[in-house]
């Protein structure tokens, strides 16, 4: 059960020696500082959540020295509300650094997604999380910003409003999951006990009842586990300190709602700590335990060869220890235990013992990893790779949080609500001023778009020299309304045709929509687009209005002929001299197998007979597919190559050698370098397979070319 721990109103000087626990004399004469400067200025002040300022720096700085943040992190836990009550964000600089001034202006900064996070629906509380990790570049703010939290949270636990409840709900939502990506054990299960106090204080007490109705049994049982194993790790030659490990009532709620528990079947009730000083000695220690008691079959973890995400690291199992009851027991290492407690915050006490270790590398290494917030963008966004430093956070006016690709604009902001929005956008207001539709978007900012009642896109907002937009839905769906209106031209010029020739035919009361269909469409929309493009001719229009004879093409397509040789080198079943074109989408070469699919007014599209595109074509239109194969004829044949290398100078080189020893022309080259490799994509003609293969073999011997293939 938490004890929460209200601190009364203290004087600098009186605060001054449990804030500094732990700090060398740099450390605590910038605290001393810090406390002199804030005490003045947060006299007779007060939060939102109506605590004293003074009263909560306090607090947020007792937490940031239990978990053993260093000085600099103190001093701008205590400083944190004074950017606001400062007025210039220079006065703090010019006082004590640029350090402690971006870190309490980080920690306002975060404070102002209070609004924000409110009442936030749950499918965005992941992305809340990201856009305050996002919004940092030193980690301390964060912290500093969970132990203001727990703060409050305190606070609450003596002076009850009506607010306490929201607070606690997003504190499990939000607070309580980033302290545990952090690690920090210390802050996480006060966040969370004491938000579940506030939401559900009838299931708090009765789970706290029910650990205090044999507190006193429950103890007498574990000092009897801990004597027993202690003896036996004495025996085994392993030093080692034994404990009981303390409740965390939400976990234990957690795990009877997740596993269907009673409160008597969960395995952690009752627990022990063993803390020793070598990782050898962690898997010694488990063996003893494991020949002391039976084990429980599926209830062993070893985060040690497979830390947490957070680099949590112990061995965990469950026993039946004395007299058949079930026991919990942890393994760990001192550092392990540090780790545990600390988390993220374990990184400042490591630096000034470690600065030239390995170990100091690795947990540099975390932090720029946690920053990313790698591993968990993939659950995150199944369908995309992203990583924070690519990624802006900006705010609807409700607060919505909207996430945009890095350099965003208005527009993308626009089209990311709605296609309409985006379409009639005109201007907007970031942060309550106008800005121009260029503007790049930060986390963070708030985003209102002022809108016309009607109206389209300008052209030139796909110009990228303008920048108007960076993300690729805005540009997709602004092309796509140009397609639109052009499509309706099309369509208007189509039907102004088709009408002329009905009026020279006599027959304007002519079903369309049974004309459209003689001719082989489903609308008369597509046969007067099909009429503008020239797709339909007059002998064909003529034929389908007096209804003498089926439609010419219908009437190809029933006519079998012996196969006749055209142009491309390339023999369709049933066709005479008809125009046949090499589909774009395989780039078909001999002697791949061929099938042809008619289109309207473009001849044959001649494809590989594996071709995705044919497929959804045939099932589309199994009627327009026909017989072809290769003939013969002097012709080339474009084809795709894909090669994948490690990159160096030179390679493109190299490799445009080696295609012009077999005579290759090349007529477009795309390359990319990506994490030092090189993504190529050739395009080139070539006579027939044989010499496609004798190319991609020159290719493949190049030095560094890893992979070679035909698109």
């Amino acid at each position: 059960m938490v004890t929460v721990v209200q601190l009364h109103p203290q004087s600098a000087a009186a605060a001054l020696g449990s804030l500094a626990e732990g700090l060398g004399a740099d450390g605590r004469a910038l605290l001393a500082r810090a406390l002199e400067l804030a005490e003045p200025l947060y006299a007779g002040q007060r939060l939102s959540s109506g605590e004293p300022t003074w009263n909560h720096a306090l607090g947020l700085t007792a937490g940031l020295a239990s978990i053993g943040l260093d000085g600099v992190g103190r001093a701008a836990g205590i400083l944190f509300a004074t950017p606001k009550l400062l007025g210039d964000p220079d006065k703090l600089a010019e006082a004590f650094g640029a350090e402690i001034a971006a870190l309490a202006e980080g920690v306002e900064k975060l404070y102002q997604l209070r609004v924000a996070t409110r009442d936030t629906p749950a499918e965005q509380n992941e992305v809340l999380r990201k856009m305050v990790l996002g919004m940092v570049e030193d980690v301390r703010v964060v912290l500093i910003r969970l132990a203001s939290r727990t703060q409050t949270l305190r606070w609450f636990s003596k002076n009850e409003t009506p607010e306490r409840t929201s607070y606690a709900r997003e504190t499990l939502d939000i607070y309580a999951p980033l302290a545990n990506r952090l690690g920090v054990w210390q802050l996480k299960w006060e966040l969370e006990d004491l938000s579940f106090r506030y939401l559900e204080p009838d299931l708090y007490k009765r789970i706290a009842q029910m650990l205090d109705e044999k507190r006193a049994e429950r103890e007498q049982y574990i000092a009897k586990a801990m004597a027993t194993l202690s003896r036996e790790l004495e025996a085994a030659g392993v030093k080692g300190t034994i404990t009981g490990r303390p409740k965390h009532i939400y976990s234990i709620w957690n795990k009877m709602r997740t596993k269907h528990l009673d409160f008597s079947e969960l395995y952690d009730v009752r627990a022990l700590r063993v803390i020793v000083p070598e990782v050898k000695d962690c898997y010694t220690a488990l063996g003893v335990a494991h020949n002391l008691w039976q084990p429980i079959p599926k209830e062993f973890d070893d985060y040690i060869s497979r830390p947490k995400g957070n680099l949590y690291q112990s061995l965990h199992t469950a026993v039946l220890g004395p007299d058949g009851k079930t026991l919990e027991v942890q393994i760990r290492t001192e550092e392990m235990h540090r780790q545990a407690e600390y988390g993220v915050a374990a990184h400042w006490q490591y630096k000034e013992k470690a600065k030239t270790s390995k170990e100091f590398e690795r947990k540099i290494a975390w932090l720029r990893e946690l920053l990313a917030w790698r591993d968990e963008v993939a659950d995150w966004s199944k369908t995309r790779e992203a990583r924070l430093d690519d990624t802006a956070y900006v705010l609807t006016p409700q607060g919505k949080v909207i996430d945009l690709p890095a350099g965003s604009t208005p527009l993308d902001f626009a089209y990311a609500l709605h296609t309409d929005l985006g379409h009639r956008c005109r201007g907007a207001k970031v942060d309550g001023h106008m800005v121009t539709l260029d503007t790049p978007l930060a986390s963070g900012q708030r985003v209102e778009i002022v809108a016309a009642k009607t109206g389209g896109p300008s052209r030139d907002w796909l110009n990228p020299e303008r920048g108007f937009v960076k993300s690729q839905r805005a540009r997709q769906k602004i092309r796509q309304w140009f397609n639109a209106q052009a499509m309706m031209q099309t369509i208007a010029a189509g039907r102004a045709q088709l009408e002329k020739e009905l009026r020279r035919e006599g027959a304007l009361q002519a079903n369309l929509e049974q004309l459209a269909a003689k001719l082989g469409f489903k609308h008369p929309e597509e046969l007067f687009a099909a009429v503008a493009r020239d797709e339909v001719n007059l002998r064909q229009l003529q034929t389908a209005l007096r209804g003498t004879e089926a439609p010419v093409e219908q009437v190809e397509i029933k006519k079998k002929k012996k196969p006749t040789s055209t142009k491309g080198g390339v023999l369709v079943v049933g066709m005479d001299s008809l125009l046949t074109q090499l589909a774009r989408c395989c780039k078909p070469v001999p002697p791949d197998p061929i099938r042809g699919f008619i289109t309207r007014g473009k001849g044959v599209s001649v494809h590989r007979d594996d071709c995705a595109s044919l497929k959804r074509l045939a099932e589309a239109h199994p009627e327009r597919l026909i017989d072809a194969q290769w003939g013969k004829g002097e012709t080339t044949y474009t084809v795709d190559v894909a090669v994948t290398a490690s990159d160096r100078r030179g390679l493109l080189r190299d490799i445009g050698d080696a295609l012009a020893r077999e005579k290759i022309n090349v007529t477009a080259v795309r390359t990319q370098s990506r994490e030092e490799l090189a993504f190529m994509r050739f395009t080139f003609d070539v006579a027939n397979m044989a010499q496609l293969k004798r190319a991609l073999a020159q290719v493949r011997d190049v030095k560094g070319v890893i992979r070679v293939a035909r698109v």
